[in-house]
């Protein structure tokens, strides 16, 4: 037992550094469940909490459907472009995000097996 405090005693940088890394990366994810419970919001920040998540995933899926060959594309040869039309009228209809993927993914392989653009 004394063996491990003389190595945290040699190491005690190292330690101090891997507590602050823990405590860094848990508490921006422990403190807003901890505090911020849907029940205790005030309705109008539970609304516009609402659209984050929508927010986060156009964010991360407008630069794949509008950046095509490296840059910015708004004509029929946009292939993501084409096929995001159908897939938001699916997203809208079904509300379902497997359903939506597994439309728009088909469509990308249908689009490019009917040899649409590469």
């Amino acid at each position: 037992m004394s063996g491990l405090f003389a190595w945290a005693g040699e190491h005690e940088a190292l330690l101090l550094c891997v507590v602050c890394a823990t405590l860094v990366t848990v508490l921006p994810k422990v403190l807003p469940v901890t505090f911020l419970r849907g029940d205790s919001l005030p309705p109008l920040l539970r609304r516009w909490l609402d659209f984050v998540p929508v927010a986060v995933m156009a964010a991360l899926v407008a630069p794949d459907i509008f950046i095509y060959d490296g840059r910015f594309d708004l004509s029929t040869g946009n292939l993501f472009l084409m096929v995001s039309i159908p897939t938001f009228l699916v997203a809208w209809k079904t509300k379902n995000y497997f359903v939506t993927i597994a439309v728009g993914i088909g469509l990308v392989i249908l689009a490019r097996w009917a040899a649409w653009a590469v």
